[in-house]
Formats: structure tokens, C-alpha cells, sequence
């Protein structure tokens, strides 16, 4: 399976195609929204986007954790973590795209 990275570069292209506006405006469009997204999560509110998902920052709190090659118990300090939860649509997307039709007796040839 060959893995690809979508990057800021390629949506900004794809506001370009799809929009009409010229290559440095939809270059500042893409890089506008993504810094009142990254805006929004560094002041811990939600980012919900429709039929897509939910980007919020959870605490963590501090715990000892091991070092797996040595197994010496280390302390972990209290951090803040970005946590993606997909919508249900974009679930049911990702999960309709890998499904194989099924073959039925009307396609069956046997």
C-alpha cells in the first residue's frame, strides 16, 4: 500500500483548481484557516468541522512510565495533548472506500 502526505502546498492547489482564486491567494486562504485553527486549540477551545471531525486539547496528568529498553521507571511530567475525533461520516467514508462489493446471484456466473 503506498502511503501519501497531503501537504499545505496541495490544498492550496486544490483552491486554486476548484475555487478560481490565483495561487497566492489561495495559498494565504489555506494558511489563514489553518492559524485560527491552531489559534483556537492554544486557547483549549474546540475545533468542530462539519462532517469531518472535532480537534480539542485534553490534559494529561503526571505518571511514571518505563524506559522499554531498559526498564528503569521514569517520571512523565503533566502535559497538554491535541486529541482528532473523526465524524461519523468521515468514518463511514474511509470504511465505504475499503469495503469490496459483494458478489450476489444476480452477478454470480456459476
Amino acid at each position: 500500500m503506498e502511503s501519501n502526505t497531503v501537504t499545505r502546498a496541495d490544498l492550496a492547489e486544490s483552491v486554486y483548481e476548484q475555487v478560481g482564486l490565483s495561487r497566492n491567494e489561495s495559498s494565504d486562504l489555506v494558511e489563514q484557516i489553518l492559524d485560527e485553527v491552531m489559534e483556537a486549540l492554544v486557547s483549549e477551545d474546540n475545533v468542530k468541522i462539519s462532517s469531518f471531525g472535532s480537534f480539542s486539547v485534553k490534559e494529561k496528568k503526571a505518571r511514571i512510565g518505563r524506559n522499554p529498553k531498559t526498564g528503569v521507571e521514569v517520571p512523565i511530567s503533566p502535559r497538554k495533548v491535541l486529541v482528532f475525533r473523526a465524524s461519523h461520516v468521515l468514518k463511514d467514508r474511509i470504511n465505504k472506500a475499503m469495503q469490496v462489493p459483494e458478489v450476489t446471484d444476480e452477478t454470480s456466473h456459476f
